[in-house]
């Protein structure tokens, strides 16, 4: 027992400065792995346009969302396999696995040709990439945020982990910068690319001009992905110059490793209830919080608020900048007062405010959006049996009845809408205000369906511009605009900055103490596989889906803010399930201190308190 007390003392000491500068260069480095990560999220509308360019283009938006969640669905996966090498063979040469893989697959997507290039096989291929950059990511977290806990003053530890909380929003805020700059450079140095069919012929616009595309959309969207290279290198030096944890080392001096990790941590239920509870009462809700906070909020301004993506990314680039040091400050604060407090408050207040806050970027980024949403009823009157859940995660399905035709165009346009049910058989219609305008089936052919659908476009198109609804973007005065990085200062971009800001605020309120909250779930010995996988299926799964999931509930439903019920009801269950079970650490002891003390018989988990009574 001597032993254990030294042990405790020894890492509740300050931290050294070479120690502050591992715990740097583990940041810095997890920085630039959510910098390859996140480049696809903040291009997936572009990105989406290069390469399903096969989809029609009311789910292009969804299958672009897919791809994104695809390097999401893998995260656990990618947990188990590193986080099982963590705990055998150590932080430092797992996190060099894990930035190889990330940064190598980042760079072949910035080569890879389009769907007019090389056919169904390119989306192909960038799902494949996209999936072993989840499969990195899901060693990278795990890894980076049990290295820096077990280098931090236990008292601190919530404050030091807080670091590589940040690591996150960082990367995303270095993807969005390096996106804003190559947008403006290219843009503005190089002319339009004219735009042709699959099959090589000029694409036309309705009054049969020739289709031209921003150089950026066209072809600059490579160049962060080509640069990532660099970033590479540089994180590859960084963490040649790590140590390893002086926790895993102690216990391989001891003897004390884990021989079997995974069955270890999940393979009994008395371990394995411990990563359920950390899944559902606090990552779970954490999850839908932050990529609501981040992602979503930027899809949302972005394609249905329909703001430009230039100002877009200014704003929620402003937002990261201005809301990002929320991550140290409740880190620290966790040290004080606990970490399920302050995850679960931030959790509570997503609930209760998300609505709102949605509605009034809205209002604010698009008032002629808004208004014409709010004065103007949209109906659609259908046969029930010819309306389709339009969510197609294959691409092979076809939405062809005028009920999935008349719900699909007013999707693109971001008009609320309710549906009332017609008798079968009936052919759906739109109604927009007084005026009604049939669909058409879209199993018709040849000329008769381009017929069809120019005479439904024109149709509805003049009663949406008749009611308000504003279509054309060049004559939307009210819509916000910067024309450059600094151009917020405005009464309209200021208050949309603030309510990006609340949500980036929430972001780090769930997300800034959670390292420490996992760590301290877990002794040394299976921490790194234990903290991993809850927090990959969390994160991976309820909230890399969220955006596409959200998306296509919103138009499934009729109403853009629809998505939004996602993120509340998940994040209102972890709230009650948090509650009721999750241990408030961080003011107190810790339930596992750093070990190799608490693996008193070296066989499994030492007499301690039931987890369910430290609060």
């Amino acid at each position: 027992m001597a032993q254990t007390e030294t042990w405790t003392v020894d890492r509740s000491r300050p931290m050294t400065g070479e120690e502050k500068k591992v715990i740097l260069a583990s940041s810095l480095g997890t920085v630039f792995e959510w910098y390859d990560f996140y480049l696809y999220g903040s291009l997936a509308a572009i990105i989406g346009a290069q390469f399903f360019t096969a989809f029609p283009e009311a789910t292009r938006n969804v299958f672009a969302l897919l791809a994104f969640a695809a390097g999401f669905i893998v995260r656990p996966f990618g947990a188990l396999v590193f986080g099982s090498l963590g705990d055998l063979v150590g932080r430092k040469y797992t996190f060099l696995m894990t930035i190889v893989i990330m940064g190598l697959s980042t760079f072949i997507v910035g080569l890879l040709p389009g769907y007019a290039s090389w056919g169904v096989a390119a989306p192909v291929i960038l799902i494949i990439l996209r999936m072993l950059q989840g499969l990195a990511l899901g060693g990278e977290y795990g890894g980076a945020a049990t290295y820096v806990a077990e280098h931090a003053p236990i008292n601190r530890r919530g404050y030091y982990t807080a670091w590589i909380q940040t690591t996150a929003t960082l990367g995303l805020l270095l993807s969005l910068i390096v996106i804003l700059i190559v947008q403006s450079y290219v843009n503005g140095n190089y002319a339009a690319v004219p735009q042709v069919n699959l099959d090589g012929t000029p694409l036309l616009d309705a009054n049969g001009a020739q289709v031209m595309l921003e150089p950026f959309k066209a072809w600059g969207w490579r160049i962060p992905f080509l640069g990532s290279i660099f970033l590479l290198m540089i994180s590859l030096y960084i963490r040649l110059q790590m140590e390893e944890s002086p926790a895993f080392k102690h216990m391989k001096d001891e003897g004390a490793l884990s021989k079997a990790p995974l069955r270890e941590a999940f393979g009994q239920w008395k371990n394995a209830k411990i990563a359920l509870i950390a899944l559902f009462g606090l990552v779970a809700g954490q999850a839908v919080v932050w990529y609501s906070g981040q992602f979503y909020a930027l899809f949302f301004i972005n394609n249905v608020v329909k703001v430009d993506t230039f100002t877009s990314n200014v704003l929620v680039a402003w937002s990261l900048i201005l809301g990002t040091a929320g991550f140290v400050f409740f880190g620290s604060l966790s040290d004080r007062v606990g970490r399920k407090p302050i995850i679960l408050a931030g959790c509570a207040l997503a609930v209760l405010t998300f609505f709102p806050v949605f509605k009034a970027i809205t209002a604010t980024a698009n008032p002629a959006l808004h208004a014409a949403q709010t004065n103007t009823p949209v109906v659609v009157t259908a046969d029930p049996d010819t309306c389709s859940f339009q969510f197609n995660p294959t691409g092979t399905a076809k939405f062809t009845s005028s009920c999935d035709i008349a719900k699909a165009s007013l999707a693109k346009s971001s008009v609320n809408y309710e549906t009332v049910d017609a008798a079968p058989g009936t052919q759906a219609s739109i109604q927009v205000g007084d005026t009604v305008v049939p669909s058409y089936e879209g199993t018709l052919a040849g000329d008769e369906l381009k017929a069809a659908k120019a005479g439904f476009d024109t149709a509805l198109n003049g009663a949406l511009s008749a009611a308000g609804y504003p279509l054309v973007a060049a004559d939307n005065t009210t819509v916000v605009k910067a024309d450059h990085f600094f151009d917020i200062f405005n009464g309209q971009a200021l208050k949309l900055v603030v309510l990006m800001t609340y949500l980036i605020v929430l972001v780090t309120m769930v997300y800034g103490p959670m390292a420490a909250a996992l760590v301290e779930l877990f002794p040394t010995r299976i921490r790194y596989s234990g903290m991993s996988l809850p927090y990959h299926i969390g994160n991976g799964w309820f909230g890399g889906l969220l955006p596409a999931t959200a998306f296509a509930i919103s138009a499934q439903s009729g109403n853009i803010y629809a998505g939004l019920w996602y993120a509340i009801i998940v994040a209102g269950a972890t709230v009650v399930i948090g509650l009721l079970l999750v241990p408030n650490n961080g003011h107190k002891r810790s339930l596992f201190a750093d070990d190799p003390s608490h693996d008193v018989h070296r066989t499994g988990y030492p007499d301690a308190p039931d987890y369910r009574s430290v609060r």
